[in-house]
């Protein structure tokens, strides 16, 4: 009966711990939206690291056509990383303007090795919103930031 018993109980213990790796081994970098959320979050804590895992920043850097910022007027040219990790975090002009405003993370589009997520940016003040595709690439198996394209 004891012999049983403990038969049971490791096929059990085996089975919660298959559970918990398979678990732990499934991050939010998987599914888009939740990169875009984390994103979000990062900017919050100003977790300048936590960004930088979840941006590809050369080609961020690449984005000379309009100002992801908002309200924006001409468009800012970023010569080096750390200054797109300066302008969403702390006092950064980026994001000062996203977080002044309501964020609503809306859905996903994946295709193949690229998605999109769409961001509706409200100001209540002015009843006046802005909708954003956070263009994304899967990059050795995680979903990273390229772009923000800004629309009106």
């Amino acid at each position: 009966m004891a012999r049983r018993y403990f038969k049971g109980a490791a096929l059990l213990l085996a089975l919660l711990i298959f559970v918990l790796a398979s678990a732990c081994s499934t991050s939010d970098t998987d599914d888009p939206r939740q990169v875009v959320i984390a994103l979000f979050g990062a900017m919050e804590k100003n977790d300048q690291a936590a960004l930088a895992h979840l941006l590809d920043l050369a080609e961020l850097m690449k984005s000379t056509g309009g100002d992801y910022a908002l309200q924006g007027g001409e468009p800012r040219v970023f010569t080096n990383p750390q200054q797109i990790l300066d302008d969403l975090t702390n006092d950064g002009e980026t994001k000062r303007r996203w977080f002044s405003l309501q964020r609503i993370v809306n859905t996903a589009e994946v295709i193949g090795e690229s998605a999109t997520v769409e961001v509706t940016f409200v100001d209540k003040d002015s009843s006046r919103g802005y909708r954003t595709k956070f263009g994304l690439t899967r990059t050795n198996g995680k979903w990273r930031i390229y772009s923000f394209n800004t629309m009106r």
